[in-house]
């Protein structure tokens, strides 16, 4: 399994990526920058948070210009794999990957704290190694993460079980209460229609590594590498 990280202007968890995914996941991983036409064959498009171009304009519009874009929509139009993590997810639905735009979070405040994500569904390359109806504690640290989507658009992710996880409370109880930046429906995270691109707002790779008291993250990598070999 070979994975690319991709960096833009202003990415700043690419490096945390490349440490869970390469040193404590041993997965053969390449960085690739914004300005890069060759995604050098790999097999898993990683797309990281950050503030790619100072978001500018909005979260993610500038980025999806940039020339690596092409091949990342060419990869996944052929079935490759792209997850997007925070920006990585603003970039995502900026290009037309996924559905749905991120927008500022309800409160117009940015907001870095512990949350927690629950699993709707086990079918997904994020979410085979989860159990539904569990919480997962996952960082966020966003200011443009309130997923938005138009009422037949969301009727059409719950129809297609695209919605992948959903902000809830410790138990796994989902309500509008434990939703921390307003989404519609508490999303967390989807897919696209093929399942084969992600996003998500939270950050795994963040809760990945037993010296920072959380691994919950890591059954997320976990299902990805199982289910894409």
């Amino acid at each position: 399994m070979k994975l690319g990280i991709i960096t833009f202007p202003g990415s700043n968890c690419d490096q945390d990526m490349l440490y869970v995914l390469q040193e404590l996941l041993g997965q053969q991983v390449v960085s690739l920058w914004h300005k890069d036409t060759d995604l050098q064959g790999v097999d898993i498009v990683v797309l990281p948070g950050g503030f790619s171009y100072g978001d500018y304009l909005r979260s993610g519009a500038i980025a999806k210009f940039s020339p690596i874009m092409q091949e990342v929509v060419r990869h996944a139009s052929n079935g490759g794999i792209v997850i997007g993590i925070c920006n990585g997810f603003q970039i995502l639905t900026e290009c037309g990957l996924l559905p749905g735009a991120l927008l500022h979070n309800e409160q117009r405040t940015f907001i870095c704290k512990n949350c927690y994500i629950t699993p709707t569904t086990t079918s997904s390359m994020l979410t085979s190694a989860m159990q539904l109806g569990e919480a997962y504690k996952i960082p966020i640290a966003h200011g443009e993460g309130r997923y938005y989507a138009d009422p037949s658009t969301l009727q059409h992710l719950r129809d297609n079980n695209q919605i992948i996880f959903q902000y809830c409370r410790a138990d796994g109880k989902v309500s509008a209460e434990y939703n921390p930046n307003g989404s519609c429906l508490n999303i967390a995270g989807i897919t696209n229609a093929g399942r084969n691109v992600f996003g998500m707002m939270p950050h795994p790779e963040r809760a990945s590594d037993a010296d920072l008291n959380n691994i919950d993250g890591h059954l997320i990598f976990e299902s990805l590498l199982t289910l894409a070999v």
